[in-house]
């Protein structure tokens, strides 16, 4: 082999290595973005069905303090139908 290739070959390989590493930290960075996007999502929907959940219970109770009739099973029914739908939620 040439002595005179050797410092084109490094040059090549330098330049395909930072090619190839700012490729995949974009790449990477992107990815991480994403993910982090993804759970404010997650955690915004939730904040949202938990927000409605206590201030629906919240009305049921104070309905049942102040009537005659207790509407306990429809608070229960309530609290069921929520956990399932949270539960879906999460995954």
């Amino acid at each position: 082999m040439n002595t005179i290739y050797a410092p084109a070959f490094a040059a090549f390989g330098g330049s395909a290595f930072g090619a190839i590493s700012t490729i995949v930290t974009g790449w990477m960075s992107r990815r991480r973005r994403l993910r982090e996007r993804h759970q404010a999502h997650a955690v915004s929907k939730r904040e949202k069905l938990y927000r409605s959940f206590i201030e629906e219970a919240s009305r049921l109770y104070a309905d049942a303090l102040t009537s005659d009739k207790s509407e306990i099973p429809a608070l229960v029914n309530f609290v069921c139908a929520y956990r399932a739908h949270a539960d879906s939620v999460r995954g």
